[in-house]
């Protein structure tokens, strides 16, 4: 289901037949590098990750993350971006990332920017974080750019790693 488009992109919801590009996309180098190792290896890991994730948040909350694909090449799906209530955290937290052939090319800032419209205006949510990897200057510099500001260092999970904390008033 679409939820939003965006002047290049088309926004929708994830669904089990997205578990190859979301296999794809967990297991590029970025994400390995900034987000971690999920242990997503096969087909049925995204199957169950997208089931047990994006759908049950959907349900859930209502959002979620979403896939990002071209409205030029509507069938090619290039990232994700969207929100996630995390129970480690206390706000709902704005994510993204890209397959790297589509990074720095501006569609993670121009995704997040309608995420953060349908935060306000859809979900009335009224402050919005991100978290990040503190080697992460270009998830940095992003969340930055979309009017976030740095509050604190936090250890939101098991693995104990320390990420930056930013957040904004919606």
């Amino acid at each position: 289901m679409v939820v939003a488009e965006t002047k290049r992109l088309i926004l929708s919801e994830f669904a089990l037949n997205d578990a190859p590009f979301f296999l794809e996309l967990v297991n590029s180098p970025n994400w390995i590098k900034y987000i971690g190792d999920r242990h997503t290896k096969t087909i049925k890991d995204a199957e169950n990750r997208i089931k047990e994730g994006h759908l049950k948040s959907y349900k859930t909350y209502g959002f979620g993350f979403y896939k990002l694909q071209l409205k030029e090449a509507y069938n090619n799906p290039i990232g994700t971006c969207g929100l996630i209530k995390r129970d480690e955290l206390e706000d709902v937290d704005l994510g993204f990332a890209l397959l790297p052939a589509y990074e720095g090319q501006g569609f993670g800032y121009e995704s997040s920017l309608e995420i953060l419209k349908l935060a306000k205006e859809k979900f009335n949510l009224k402050r919005i974080t991100a978290i990040t990897n503190p080697e992460n200057k270009n998830s940095i510099r992003l969340i930055e750019k979309l009017g976030l500001t740095y509050e604190k260092k936090v250890k939101p999970f098991e693995d104990d790693q320390e990420l930056l904390l930013f957040a904004k008033k919606l």
